[in-house]
């Protein structure tokens, strides 16, 4: 089968990674796919394609306004390709009635001028078939369909025992990580997350060692954000300059596994929003292959249908920093549940497992 992916591809952003290891995966499987558009220099592994008619499907991967080609790009898509033969991954949860929670949103009204209504009627019109990176859509016409997975062969370094995990990420073998903590993510609708885990933690931290956010605007809030009103985006140069926090530009998607590996722990967020609809990202996954111990800042339920019982010890709770101690106290129980964790990803979210379930929905 051959799949035309249209998507806005960033380095540092959005599906990038994820849709690479379709390609990949697609061509281990027999299958071709590509990215629509000119071929691009910068991006020489992605292959593109303006030839609309030369595939069977076409998926329009769409967090964003910018997802959607300019025309007459868009015109060539929708005048060469029956709607049926279109499929829709949402992976924002667009295609919803607007939905509120806390501070964050899923329609952008304030940024993209497009109100809710627009973005349900536009998505109908592309595409009957639309999927959501969630086990729980919340419309009936929506399917589930998790989008991103997990890549073992992506593991910076595989263990034979959580004994030898252990010592290597305590520093047995010489090799001390420069940071107690890192989070690769942007800053937006995660702050208030952000946060609340760094208060928690900040008594730990001589003994954790140094922080680290890397993303967009972990250092200060943007002024449009300030004009246009828009909680979310915020942060709080004080409490980061008392506590030594490190904040990097945004980290490019092939380097993203390396950095987090400099890392004793890497916590997992996902935001209010994506909590409230159940929505994955790639970094649920990725994280695992780190050489890091991932803590799950993530719904109780959510867990368990996405990590399995085996990623339980994983989660925080409410204690982030009593659990934080018994990590760094205890590093073989918690090394054995990033072991058996890994397993788990292995067998039931493998992006081959991924290809396999979009071939069944695509052929049914």
């Amino acid at each position: 089968m051959k799949l035309l992916v249209v998507s806005k591809l960033d380095r540092s952003a959005r599906a990038i990674s994820t849709i690479i290891e379709y390609i990949h995966v697609g061509k281990e499987l027999g299958h071709e796919v590509a990215v629509f558009g000119e071929q691009s220099s910068e991006e020489p592994v992605v292959p593109y394609s303006l030839d609309v008619k030369g595939f069977d499907f076409v998926l329009f991967v769409v967090y964003e306004t910018k997802d959607f080609p300019d025309l007459p790009y868009l015109a060539r898509l929708l005048d060469g390709v029956p709607k049926e033969r279109r499929v829709v991954i949402d992976c924002s949860g667009r295609y919803n009635e607007t939905i509120r929670v806390e501070h964050d949103f899923n329609h952008l009204e304030k940024l993209d001028g497009h109100q809710g209504w627009e973005w349900v009627e536009g998505i109908q019109a592309l595409s009957d078939r639309i999927l959501q990176p969630t086990l729980t859509p919340l419309r009936k016409d929506v399917r589930s369909f998790l989008f991103h997975g997990y890549n073992p062969a992506a593991v910076a370094r595989s263990y034979e025992s959580p004994r030898e995990a252990a010592r290597a990420w305590s520093g047995g073998d010489g090799a001390r990580k420069p940071y107690g903590v890192a989070y690769v993510g942007h800053n937006w609708q995660r702050w208030s997350q952000i946060r609340r885990f760094l208060e928690a933690i900040e008594p730990l931290q001589e003994e954790l060692g140094p922080i680290c956010l890397a993303g967009w605007r972990w250092d200060e809030r943007p002024d449009w954000a300030t004009e246009l009103g828009l909680a979310g985006i915020d942060t709080d140069p004080a409490l980061l300059k008392r506590m030594g926090v490190e904040t990097k530009w945004p980290i490019p998607f092939n380097e993203t596994i390396n950095f987090m590996g400099q890392a004793r722990f890497c916590p997992i967020f996902h935001r209010p929003l994506f909590n409230h609809l159940g929505l994955v990202t790639v970094r649920t996954f990725e994280t695992f292959c780190a050489d890091s111990i991932p803590v799950l800042i993530l719904p109780d339920e959510l867990v368990e249908a996405i990590y399995g019982t085996t990623g339980r010890p994983l989660a925080s709770g409410a204690d982030i920093a009593g659990r934080l101690t018994d990590m760094m106290h205890r590093p073989e129980v918690y090394w054995d549940a990033v072991l058996k964790t890994r397993a788990h990803l292995a067998q039931h979210h493998s992006y081959q497992q991924r290809f396999k379930e979009l071939l069944a929905i695509l052929e049914g």
